[in-house]
């Protein structure tokens, strides 16, 4: 290999899912070990590795997912390695091991089948956005792939009895468990945030971690209005 290139180079298998480079995604493909991923997500792969389109699982769980894009998610299968990747963005990967996760649609790359994963309605905010706020919960044994808008970070808000407030643009995931309410800040509205939820929050307490990206896109958000 022409040796300017060869940094390049994947590096051997040593998970189901792993991190090549900061925008990509490997996946080590085996049979009987299913995958879902964002369609339009992949980029390469090697081996035999077959996709289905808006499979019947999907269809069944993802009814109330309504995102304009027509199907969301594809099933991959097979034998080999593949590479997802969404427009550059920062891929983050995630091995759950037992846990649970609360991800925004457009947040989510990919995510092991065996998992457990369904739409969900943020109860408790309706009254605040003007909409219904609705997550995919992923949950049990297996890996997850998350997209960021540049270099995420990681708030564990069981660290203390103060509350983490994040504007709902900026939101990636978080662990479900956590108790979840709406802010408005109305005199710092022209202060806070550079979206359409300048003057409003969400709060989070209790034990779990909030993800937070550091672009603020108010079309990321998957909304459905109630």
């Amino acid at each position: 290999m022409n040796q300017p290139l060869a940094g390049y180079a994947p590096a051997p298998v040593a998970a189901r899912m792993e991190n090549h480079g900061h925008h990509m995604v490997k996946v080590a493909m085996q049979t009987g070990n299913d995958l879902f991923a964002r369609v339009g997500s992949m980029v390469a792969y090697e081996g035999f590795v077959q996709y289905e389109p808006n499979p019947p699982a999907v269809r069944q769980i993802a009814r109330d997912w309504i995102t304009g894009e027509g199907a969301p998610l594809m099933k991959c299968s097979g034998d080999g390695l593949l590479y997802l990747a969404d427009y550059g963005a920062d891929v983050v990967v995630i091995n759950l091991a037992g846990d649970s996760l609360s991800v925004n649609g457009t947040n989510l790359l990919a995510f092991d089948a065996g998992l457990q994963w369904g739409v969900e309605r943020v109860k408790g905010l309706a009254k605040f956005a003007g909409q219904g706020l609705w997550n995919i919960k992923v949950s049990g044994q297996g890996w997850v792939a998350l997209t960021s808008r540049g270099t995420p970070i990681v708030v564990d808000c069981g660290r203390g009895e103060d509350e983490t407030y994040v504007d709902p643009d900026a939101l990636i995931a978080w662990s479900p468990n956590l108790k979840v309410k709406g802010k408005r800040s109305f005199k710092a509205g022209s202060l806070i945030g550079r979206g359409s939820g300048e003057a409003y929050q969400m709060g989070f307490s209790g034990e779990g971690i909030v993800v937070v990206q550091p672009s603020e896109d108010s079309t990321d958000r998957l909304r459905i209005r109630s």
